[in-house]
């Protein structure tokens, strides 16, 4: 087996969408059961996140494409339809959290409206009917509402009821998953306004706001984008906002810009891909025990030794776009050695499906598979990056 094969990546998107479907179809509330437990078994059915309800959509409708299951195609429908009738509220913007369909947390997370928008792109890709006008919907609330033009960057958050009750903070999160949002609805469409806001989120965070930071991603910014290198120094192991650099956003970055590369080439995008993809993995990989180690303070010292299975699914992703867009052989070695851990360590071979989290022995602190908005979106759109890029190599 390899793990550069067509065929292996397309089984392991079949063995990912095998673990969760059918049992996270909501039939009763619909949307989806975004909770399950290592056997499959669900500890949650009644908790809706935004983010599980659009990383579902996306992963079925990337797996419909690649697997050609027009199951698939439907179950992202459904998703689509709670998507629109549930968590999206009456002045336009989409709840956080639901319970069932019943209201739990309103907030206006920027990071919640890009992944309604890759939901909406993903489901125009797989042509679900009114897919791509969703995502026209998406981005014009995002312009009213998120964008800041002074900045040319979206702010982080907003309070429930108030769209001018915006938190002072800011952060490149949020805006590398709208990079993705916008370069997923330019494939899905054509149209040229996603591209473009792509490219400004790429040159405003790597490069503008990079260049005062040694070339890295820094993830927090006060209210006018000056570095908060202060942010969470406390709380390292925040689960949303911790505190240091992340490496696996550096290589997801690295992923986003080959992506965006492709259809708008300009020198910068390559030389600083290569050059994220290579500090993430100096600072990050652990030479004795393998996989990455989740955060590296401003200094350099290890901050969480933990091991992630989105960063390891983002790297195997960025070192392929890598190795195929510049023929350098230490890219496919990078491959190779990410995915040999991940099937090694997060990958479970007896119900199928990735385990979340591991501690720096690589072992998983719990049976919690799928705790809310999981759903294996990272490894499935992996595998599915890395097939797209196959084939544009190949054409």
């Amino acid at each position: 087996m390899s793990y550069r094969d067509a065929a292996f990546l397309r089984n392991h998107m079949r063995s990912i969408m095998s673990f969760y479907h059918p049992i996270c179809i909501d039939t009763e509330w619909g949307g989806y059961i975004n909770q399950l437990r290592d056997d499959g078994s669900i500890f949650d059915r009644m908790t809706k996140h935004l983010v599980g309800t659009c990383r579902f959509v996306y992963n079925y409708s990337l797996a419909s494409l690649a697997l050609d299951e027009p199951a698939y195609q439907e179950a992202a429908a459904h998703g689509v339809r709670f998507l629109q009738e549930a968590h999206r509220q009456a002045d336009g913007g989409f709840a956080w959290v639901l319970q069932g369909r019943a209201l739990e947390d309103g907030t206006r997370h920027c990071y919640g409206h890009a992944f309604a928008l890759l939901a909406a792109a993903g489901a125009a890709k797989a042509d679900i009917d009114g897919a791509s006008a969703l995502a026209s919907d998406v981005y014009n609330l995002l312009e009213a509402r998120f964008w800041e033009p002074d900045a040319q960057l979206y702010v982080d958050e907003i309070k429930a009821g108030d769209w001018n009750a915006i938190e002072p903070y800011r952060g490149q999160n949020a805006n590398m998953h709208m990079c993705e949002a916008m370069l997923s609805a330019y494939e899905a469409t054509g149209e040229a306004k996603y591209l473009e806001r792509a490219h400004l989120l790429a040159q405003r965070i790597c490069v503008d706001l990079a260049d005062k930071a040694d070339g890295l991603v820094w993830e927090h910014y006060r209210t006018d984008w000056s570095h908060d290198w202060d942010y969470n120094k406390d709380d390292p192991q925040n689960l949303f906002k911790p505190y240091g650099y992340l490496p696996g956003h550096f290589t997801e970055w690295a992923k986003l810009l080959l992506i965006l590369e492709r259809y708008r080439p300009e020198a910068w995008m390559l030389a600083r891909a290569r050059a994220l993809f290579d500090v993430a993995l100096e600072k990050s990989w652990d030479e004795e025990r393998g996989g990455m180690q989740y955060t590296f303070a401003p200094d350099g010292r290890i901050l969480d030794r933990d091991r992630y299975y989105w960063a390891l699914s983002e790297t195997f992703a960025a070192a392929a776009l890598l190795a195929l867009r510049t023929g350098d052989a230490r890219y496919w070695d990078w491959y190779d050695r990410a995915w040999e851990f991940c099937d090694r360590h997060f990958v479970d071979h007896e119900y199928g499906g990735w385990y979340r989290i591991l501690n720096a022995d690589n072992q998983k602190y719990d049976d919690l598979k799928s705790p809310a908005s999981k759903t294996d979106y990272h490894p499935l759109a992996a595998c599915y990056e890395t097939l797209e890029a196959m084939r544009h190599a190949a054409q």
